[in-house]
């Protein structure tokens, strides 16, 4: 299984197990990240989610470069990959356990959880104007961070460390990675452990000022899909080499 999903003390744990490609977005991840997500939702056992990945190098490197290049990918459906507060409800609180890079379709990942706690090697990047990619689903980074470190982190696709993430408020706890999991289970029965419709209540209320962008931004980034350069990247990628921009 790519995906695994267990439940502790009223905390889901739901682990990408693709350490062998750092975890990345294939296929059977998606599939099994949908199958979780919705398994979450409707289990009554289950107060908190912790997304996670296997290992102690990724979290979640992004899409699977290898498997885009094979399928021509253009613009992503807009059931993908489950989005938290987009395509799927998710009313119950949770928590991203970054045990490693997380990266593009990582970020996501990261970016969508209600919290973050990071290994002390974590790095976050938005990498994909390395690749020639699309990240509508960045734009409400600009909510979560200043503008300012919004822009370098889409300009650029260079990684933050986890401190660095952590001074930018993307990031509630830094720990050593081999306290990651029981900081993050001890955070998650703390929550657990409060009243479960004011929890929602309060996870809701939060987000009344976050804006609603992500039409917007799938319009300023289909094109960008939709071009060569969007399938040179991934090809660049699965060949080893260097990627020949044109701006078309």
């Amino acid at each position: 299984m790519s995906v695994t999903y267990e439940v502790v003390a009223g905390v889901a744990w739901l682990t990408i197990d693709r350490p062998e490609a750092r975890n990345a977005l294939s296929r059977d991840v998606r599939d099994g990240l949908w199958e979780g997500t919705r398994r979450f939702v409707a289990d009554p056992d289950a107060a908190v989610l912790v997304l996670t990945g296997a290992g102690d190098k990724a979290f979640c490197a992004g899409g699977d470069l290898k498997e885009m290049a094979e399928t021509a990918l253009e613009i992503p459906p807009p059931d993908f990959l489950p989005q938290f507060g987009r395509n799927v409800e998710v009313r119950k609180p949770t928590i991203a356990a970054v045990n490693g890079v997380a990266y593009a379709g990582g970020f996501l990942l990261a970016q969508q959880c209600d919290l973050v706690v990071a290994a002390e090697h974590a790095r976050f990047a938005v990498t994909e104007v390395k690749v020639g990619r699309g990240s509508p689903w960045a734009a409400p980074l600009s909510w979560l961070v200043p503008p300012r470190i919004a822009l370098e982190i889409l300009l650029t696709g260079d990684p933050l460390d986890a401190a660095r993430a952590q001074a930018f408020g993307l990031v509630n706890h830094v720990v050593p990675a081999a306290d990651l999991r029981a900081r993050t289970q001890e955070l998650a029965e703390r929550i657990a452990a409060n009243a479960p419709l004011s929890v929602r209540a309060a996870k809701e209320t939060a987000y009344l000022g976050r804006p609603d962008v992500w039409d917007r931004a799938e319009e300023i980034w289909a094109p960008v899909y939709r071009s060569a350069d969007a399938q040179e990247g991934p090809a660049a990628f699965r060949d080893k080499r260097t990627p020949v921009w044109k701006g078309i």
